[in-house]
């Protein structure tokens, strides 16, 4: 298998630049297509404009480009529309698609594909790259099967249905003659495509390379240095971009020093950027750009400007105090987005009543490489621009773009280089759209290089957030009423007007679609104003759901003085899917996914319960020493999760969690060593939120700086081991590179307070004194 990190445009690839010109071409567009065409265009719904070609919408909804072009020589090109950011897409997509084919690995050869709403949904976010494309991509490549089989047939003279697929061959297994794909591509292409229903999809019993562990495919060129990151783009005549943008969200710039940042060697140019009106949206942030031959000479020559700001309407933003806004939010009655029975008369009847409350900080994404893109602007034609950029998202940097440039988005190219990690700071394109502004400024190439402050101080963070539980226990000491009220600032702010109250698709994430089977339940949103841009970040809003349900019901067994294990089980109750009576709501979003295919399943969720607390010996832990567990389980991004945690004492008092069992149930799984991988991530995580906390505000800007402010785990802090289970089951593939974040938190604190006797009701291990 030949992966290709080098950049290779979507008409290079469709034009056959080091592609066989001769070969067969298939997109999901096939489908209500007439014919496909071994011609690089011109057929098989691409219109004749080499520049920007436009394909028949799919009968299946989406409307990509040809993803599929297999050339007489036997290479298979596939295109990954989705951006590889460590996950394995570029590893999971090709053996899902070769695996229907029946190709050879050895001869698939990747191609990055450009931004291009021809594709459908390029976003790499919400863990949908697996869950919203595998059938699609299932027909894809039968379609392709079925029309290398009938080639075959006809020149065999035999009966389809006498022949199969495997190794890059064609077989008629009676006669044992085959004949290779690239022998067939030409003929193949010639013919009719088939009709949708004709095609037939696999028995799972014939996936050969699905579900069997694989090596990341990109992994050679990691490690040699040839995968092209963002920061390794460069053209010539480039200068490098380091903005001292405001420290407040709304703030101005009030004076700065030119003629000192000019007097920088290598600094050519110095740019005021426009700023930016609310709603922010992916806007630039505005302030004062240094340009430089080199990042040195731009960084220090933004230390010469000495910038000052005016702080704007958030430059009273301070963490405290708005703790004290939400929590008041929190307790009152909210806007009522879920109801079964009547939990006020509950609680009012109760033997007994327990409450909880837990807050967690704005958290920033602090991926391995900070967010960085070249633009290279030409005024030729009325204007175009071309970009590289490390993007989860190109579609948005190509809409972006266009829009600060005044030019249509089909003036506009963006490649995607390989990143560094997103964790959904990258789907967002400030910082494309500034570089592109820059190069029209100035008439150069220009990279926008963030440093790591930049990062931290002009993120798109994860929402500040209380939840308040609350429980009524009858005389037996069953749980008769839960209500859970929580008060955030929505992602919606960022992008519209007066948006201060979460709706029914924010509370779908843990809340809506809690599995409880508690007689009364309500659920309650709190209005919440914005201060800072607002963005998804790696599990979103799952991340303190979890932590306070979690919580909350260790907080509701010790109560009981019943184990955490029974107490969660009989909360779950029995092993069934929840329709939306069930559950107490009109609609559910569902991670974009219908309810009848990713139902919520009370079983599954029982599932990992009692397959992590099996793995991990719960029932066994009254025979530790000086180590205590926890528990904690969720469902989101239709998979379901659960953690088990050992908490242990340092000698001066401090706690770590010194092993960590996790099992995930996402469904069908492609690449078993991606989805390991990232369980062990989420481990990481979520245990350096809880130990660390996220960033503080004061007078409106962010207090911490770099790593020494927001700390992740490091190998002596990380658990000794991570054990990762991953359940095979035959359900729809779910999400995997987030599902496993939500209950690490809350696992690790339960068993932090089994050993301490202290209730963990915010991340960060100091603000409770033990670290």
């Amino acid at each position: 298998m030949k992966s290709t990190p080098a950049m290779i445009t979507r008409r290079m690839f469709i034009n056959g630049l080091g592609l066989s010109t001769a070969g067969l071409y298939f997109g999901l567009y096939a489908y209500g297509a007439t014919k496909p065409t071994s011609e690089p265009s011109g057929k098989a719904g691409v219109k004749p404009d080499p520049e920007r070609p436009e394909i028949e919408k799919a009968a299946s909804g989406l409307n990509p480009n040809v993803f599929l072009h297999l050339a007489s020589t036997g290479v298979l090109s596939i295109v990954c529309h989705r951006s590889e950011m460590g996950q394995g897409i570029r590893s999971s997509l090709p053996v899902l698609i070769a695996d229907e084919l029946g190709a050879d690995m050895a001869q698939v050869k990747i191609v990055q594909g450009d931004g291009n709403k021809a594709y459908g949904d390029q976003n790499t976010d919400g863990s949908n790259s697996v869950r919203s494309i595998y059938d699609e991509m299932r027909k894809v490549a039968a379609t392709a099967r079925e029309m290398l089989v009938a080639a075959a047939a006809k020149r065999l003279n035999v009966e389809a249905n006498t022949l199969t697929t495997e190794n890059h061959f064609v077989v008629h297994k009676p006669s044992s003659r085959k004949i290779a794909f690239g022998e067939l591509a030409i003929e193949a292409g010639k013919l009719e495509i088939p009709k949708p229903d004709a095609v037939r999809l696999r028995p799972q019993s014939e996936l050969k390379k699905v579900g069997v562990q694989m090596p990341l495919l990109d992994g050679p060129a990691y490690v040699a240095g040839t995968a092209q990151f963002g920061a390794d783009v460069s053209v010539p005549g480039m200068l490098v971009a380091v903005i001292a943008r405001p420290p407040v969200v709304g703030g101005k710039i009030k004076k700065f020093n030119k003629a000192a940042a000019m007097k920088v060697r290598g600094v050519k140019h110095v740019v005021e950027l426009p700023h930016p009106k609310a709603p922010y949206g992916f806007q630039p942030w505005g302030g004062v750009a240094v340009l430089a031959e080199h990042t040195w000479g731009a960084m220090k020559g933004r230390d010469a400007l000495q910038a000052t700001w005016t702080a704007g309407p958030n430059g009273s933003y301070n963490s405290a105090s708005f703790r004290k806004t939400l929590s008041a939010s929190a307790n009152a009655k909210g806007t009522q987005l879920r109801n079964v029975g009547d939990v006020d008369e509950a609680i009012k009847s109760a033997a007994q009543v327990i409450e909880g409350e837990y807050y967690v900080p704005h958290l920033p994404h602090v991926s391995m490489e900070p967010p960085v893109a070249l633009a290279k602007f030409s005024r030729a034609k009325g204007g175009s621009c071309e970009v590289w950029a490390a993007t989860q998202n190109p579609q948005a940097a190509q809409t972006e773009v266009a829009r600060v440039l005044g030019i249509p988005e089909s003036r506009v190219t963006v490649h995607v280089t390989f990143l560094g990690g997103g964790f959904g700071r990258k789907s967002k394109a400030d910082f494309c759209s500034e570089a592109a502004l820059l190069s029209k400024k100035v008439g150069k190439p220009v990279r926008v290089q963030f440093t790591r402050p930049d990062d931290i101080h002009n993120d798109y963070l994860n929402t500040v957030n209380v939840s308040k539980l609350t429980a009524s226990l009858d005389a037996k000491g069953k749980v008769t009423g839960w209500r859970h009220r929580t008060a955030f600032p929505p992602i919606a702010s960022t992008f519209a007007p007066n948006m201060v109250l979460p709706q029914a698709g924010d509370l779908q994430q843990g809340v809506l679609d809690l599995a409880i089977s508690v007689p009364n339940v309500r659920a309650e949103s709190g209005k919440a104003e914005a201060h800072v841009r607002v963005g998804w970040l790696r599990s979103v809003y799952n991340i303190f759901h979890s932590f306070a349900i979690n919580s909350f019901i260790d907080e509701i067994a010790v109560a009981k003085k019943q184990d955490m294990r029974e107490t969660m089980l009989e909360l779950f109750g029995s092993a069934k899917q929840f329709s939306l009576k069930d559950l107490g709501i009109e609609a559910l979003a569902n991670y974009g996914q219908p309810l009848e295919k990713h139902p919520v399943d009370a079983a599954r969720l029982r599932a990992v319960i009692e397959r992590v607390t099996a793995n991990a010996k719960w029932s066994e832990k009254s025979k530790l020493k000086n180590r205590t567990l926890g528990l904690a389980a969720h469902r989101s991004f239709n998979a379901y999760t659960a953690v088990v945690a050992s908490a242990m004492k340092n000698p001066d008092g401090t706690v770590f969690i010194d092993e960590v069992w996790i099992v995930a149930d996402a469904g069908l799984i492609i690449n078993p060593d991606r989805v390991h991988a990232q369980m062990q991530g989420s481990v990481i995580n979520g245990l350096s939120y809880l130990y660390y906390g996220g960033v503080t505000h004061k007078d409106g800007a962010v207090e911490q700086n770099n790593f020494d402010g927001v700390q992740l785990v490091r190998m002596n802090t990380t658990p000794k081991k991570i054990n990762v289970d991953i359940m095979r089951t035959e359900n729809p593939p779910g999400g995997v590179g987030e599902p496993g974040l939500p209950p690490v938190a809350p696992a690790a604190a339960n068993a932090i307070f089994a050993l301490t006797g202290k209730r963990l009701r915010e991340f960060g291990l100091a603000n409770s004194g033990l670290a």
